[in-house]
């Protein structure tokens, strides 16, 4: 994701938004329908080793700034989940495959899963949590109050924007909906956060 211009990926926000592209000329205007999963990877610094226990960057602090700059905050709110995939150890790379930490589900299972969350969504709301606007969530995502009170102290500690905020809900919503539970709990919210762990990163950067 880092390889592109900053110009080229914030031209991604109005279709994260909106759903939509609009493209403007001098006397017509278009509209074309945009409503696509966003899915991106990127290396934490140029050489890609930045982080490493090893000590193998050699990236200086102002390049890796320059580099994960690119991606900037409006576009960072835009994306639910960001999660970090670790080094493989010596043992895992050897030996084939990651180190199984619980039984892994399967694919079909996933599926009735999100099929059964879906349905449960379309019948609270008639839409999916990811299509709520910023007036229907306090209708159809009820926080309890020690869930609200964790959610307001990681809005003061991580300074996060007003759509962070709504994006939050959303997600935690759904992993709700995912446990069969019908008001979202601080595990909920405390799980969503962990998903979020690139504008971390980025606060954290030399």
């Amino acid at each position: 994701m880092s390889e592109f211009s900053r110009q080229v990926l914030d031209n991604l926000r109005e279709p994260l938004e909106s759903g939509k592209v609009t493209i403007s000329r001098a006397a017509h205007q278009a509209e074309y329908p945009a409503n696509f999963m966003f899915l991106a990877a990127t290396n934490p610094c140029p050489c890609g080793h930045y982080g490493n226990p090893k000590g193998a960057c050699r990236c200086t602090p102002d390049v890796i700034r320059r580099y994960l700059g690119k991606i900037s905050g409006p576009l960072l709110d835009r994306i639910d989940m960001q999660v970090e995939v670790p080094l493989l150890s010596q043992q895992e790379l050897t030996n084939g495959k990651p180190k199984e930490t619980k039984p892994q589900e399967t694919s079909s299972f996933l599926r009735e899963r999100v099929i059964e969350c879906q349905t449960a969504q379309y019948q609270r709301q008639r839409k999916l949590n990811g299509q709520l606007q910023a007036g229907e969530i306090d209708d159809h995502c009820r926080l309890s109050d020690s869930a609200k009170l964790l959610l307001n102290k990681a809005l003061e500690q991580l300074n996060l924007s007003a759509r962070s905020y709504h994006r939050i809900i959303k997600v935690s919503r759904t992993i709700a909906d995912l446990a069969n539970e019908e008001m979202i709990q601080p595990h909920h919210i405390s799980e969503t956060l962990n998903y979020r762990k690139m504008e971390r990163y980025m606060a954290q950067l030399p």
